[in-house]
């Protein structure tokens, strides 16, 4: 068994898609209509038959009250492998992404979190081998 889709609730879907492939680097593996919304998923442009995320509509009345409190808390929705956590930063500072936690060293861990700009915070985590 191995994780084929998993998803994070965004509110607006061309902007999620905009951030997710333009700032962090996905690539658009699927977009098709469904409804007034989309099945809008993206992939590591590494491993294009990997894992995909979908960028799902917050809809659901569930959804709301869900990502606004995981926010408030801090916790991230979704965590993001990188290879250098301090240089994905920095990149993404210029990029203007706005980052609720700087580069973070805990023990073999190293670790930030950005706003996604549709309502979540995403990790983004180095694990030294």
């Amino acid at each position: 068994m191995r994780i084929h889709i998993t998803s994070v609730f965004v509110d607006d879907q061309e902007k999620a898609g905009s951030f997710y492939t333009d700032v962090l680097g996905f690539v658009k593996k699927h977009d098709v209509p469904v409804g007034t919304d989309r099945w809008l998923t993206v992939v590591s442009p590494e491993d294009p038959d990997g894992t995909e995320l979908l960028l799902e509509p917050s809809g659901h009345p569930a959804v709301q009250p869900y990502k606004t409190a995981l926010v408030e808390d801090g916790i991230p929705a979704a965590s993001f492998a990188v290879d250098d956590v301090q240089a994905e930063f920095e990149r993404l500072s210029g990029l203007g992404v706005r980052f609720t936690q700087e580069p973070l060293e805990m023990g073999p861990l190293t670790t930030a979190v950005l706003d996604d700009t549709c309502g979540n915070l995403i990790q983004i985590v180095h694990t030294k081998s």
